[in-house]
This record gives C-alpha cells, sequence and structure tokens, in this order.
C-alpha cells in the first residue's frame, strides 16, 4: 500500500535542496512564492554550493538532503533545480527516518531518480512538479496545481491534443516521470513497477533516434505492455539532424504501442514546459480520452 504523506498546511517548515545541478541564477522570487502560502522555508546548504557543474560535492548535496529527510519537523522537500547528479548521491542516502515520518519529496527532470526511488524502495507518494529555479517561467496555473497538491486539494486537468489519441478510459496508480532517467533506472534498485499502472513520460533535448532506442528498450524489457494507460508529455527542443529520422516524437510513440489497447493521449501539459501542470506518483487518477479531448482526474 502506497503511504501519503500528510498535506502541508500553513505554519508548516519545508526543506529548499540541490541534490544535482548547482543553480545559475537567484530563486529569490520562488522562495517569495512558496512563503506567500503560509510556508517556513529553510534553505540547505545545497542551495547556495558549487563544485563544478554540481551544487556543492556529492558529500555536501548527501548530507544536505539527509539532514532533511531525518528531521521530523520538515514537512516537504523540494529539489531547487535538475540537471544532472541525483544519482550519484541516491545509494548514499538513508531512507529509514523518512519511512518513519513520510514527507512530500517535489520535482522533476533529474529529480525522476529520487522520485522512482522513493515509490520502488519506500511507498511513499511525492510529486513531480515546478522547482524553483522553473517558477520565474511557469505559468500560475502550473504553480497553482502544485500548490493544490501539496495542500491536498483534488483536481481535474482538461485539455485538447494536438496528435489524435487512443480513446478509452483507466483508473490506476499514476507513475512517471522523464524517460532518459527511468531509462537509466532499469534493472537497479530505484526502478519502478510498470504493471497496471498509468504511466506518463516527458523529456527534453533529445533526438528523436534517442527516444526511439529508450522507448524500445522498455518496450523489450516489458514495461510498457501491461499499463492500464499511457500519458505522454512534453517532448521539446528537439535538435534537427543532417539526416531527418523521418518520425516526429508522438509518430515514434506511437509505432511503439500501436498494438496494446490501452488509452493513450499526447500532448499532455507536463514536463520541460511553462504550463508543467503537477504530478502525484502513487496516487489514483482517471484518464479519460475521447478522441482529441482528455480529462485526467486525482481520485
Amino acid at each position: 500500500m502506497i503511504k501519503q504523506p500528510p498535506y502541508l498546511k500553513k505554519g508548516d517548515k519545508i526543506a529548499l535542496v540541490c541534490p544535482a545541478k548547482k543553480l545559475p541564477k537567484s530563486i529569490d522570487e520562488a522562495i517569495a512564492i512558496l512563503s506567500s502560502w503560509g510556508l517556513e522555508v529553510i534553505i540547505g546548504e545545497s542551495v547556495y554550493a558549487s563544485h563544478h557543474q554540481f551544487a556543492g560535492t556529492d558529500e555536501l548535496r548527501t548530507k544536505d538532503m539527509q539532514q532533511f529527510l531525518d528531521d521530523p519537523s520538515i514537512k516537504a522537500i523540494i529539489a531547487g533545480r535538475g540537471g544532472y547528479g541525483t544519482i550519484r548521491i541516491i545509494d548514499e542516502l538513508d531512507f529509514t527516518p523518512f519511512n518513519l515520518n513520510p514527507k512530500w519529496i517535489i520535482g522533476f527532470s533529474d529529480i525522476t531518480v529520487l522520485l522512482s526511488h522513493i515509490i520502488s524502495q519506500c511507498d511513499v507518494q511525492c510529486i513531480h512538479g515546478q522547482m524553483p529555479y522553473t517558477f520565474e517561467e511557469s505559468t500560475p496555473e502550473a504553480i497553482d496545481s502544485l500548490k493544490r497538491a501539496l495542500f491536498g486539494e483534488q483536481q481535474t486537468y482538461q485539455y485538447k491534443s494536438e496528435f489524435p489519441n487512443r480513446t478509452g478510459e483507466a483508473t490506476g496508480l499514476l507513475i512517471g516521470g522523464n524517460l532518459t532517467l527511468l531509462a537509466m533506472l532499469q534493472g537497479s534498485v530505484s526502478e519502478m513497477d510498470f504493471d497496471h499502472k498509468i504511466l506518463f513520460l516527458e523529456d527534453v533535448g533529445e533526438h528523436e533516434y534517442s527516444i526511439d532506442r529508450m522507448l524500445r528498450m522498455l518496450k523489450r524489457a516489458g514495461k510498457l505492455a501491461h499499463l492500464k494507460g499511457l500519458v505522454i508529455g512534453a517532448f521539446n527542443e528537439i535538435a534537427a539532424e543532417k539526416i531527418p529520422f523521418g518520425q516526429t516524437v508522438e509518430e515514434v510513440i506511437w509505432d511503439i504501442v500501436q498494438e496494446y489497447d490501452y488509452p493513450v493521449c499526447f500532448n499532455f501539459p507536463t514536463g520541460h514546459i511553462d504550463h508543467n501542470l503537477a504530478m502525484v506518483l502513487g496516487t489514483e487518477v482517471n484518464l479519460k480520452i475521447k478522441n482529441n479531448n482528455v480529462q485526467f482526474k486525482y481520485l
């Protein structure tokens, strides 16, 4: 049974850390927004640290993350940004205190490593959503979706897909995140169980052939055969190649999953985009797709 951390309330303490890449700009505006929600924001040492590309050494980032995992007064931990580096520290973290006092872990992109590990090893819900580094460019609706998720307000997302979907309806536990990181975690203790789940995927800066390769790897490993539904988020910033691959990302994905019968939707508002809506991993959702109309509801 997947555990749900207590929803936040005004006066709660949340911690801000950087388990991966260092911050190249101020996040004071994001801290002000989090504070305006009535939260006390505790700034970790890694937030202002620097070691080559990283927000401090592996040891510093591990220590910073561990102290907030251990502290029962901290009710949520939000990653300042993604980038690269979480995989370098994940096996050094002790989640025993976290399991005794679950709290919300928030982030996306490289933070998929942490989210997947928490789902796999701790059976605790977590949130794929905007991080302070992305607050400045975010739509108000995306930031609000994060606030609503943290404070326990029920949400329903509705939109129209530009690419043809596969009609259908499914209810199941939500998993997913960044495709590159999910593929990289296969075969490790941080790998999520895909069977009978609603899976969402997103990625940025990958060529079509790379997306094709990673999805075919997941397919060969049996990860796509027994899903209840598939939600395809943003796959953006794809650089042109000298010799075109010949298919769009949507066409690549459709080719790979067309033999299955579960509902599939494209262009879902999640990923490395301004309108990156909060996705609560490990919670039950209902996905309803009719032609280009998509409804995604938290239950």
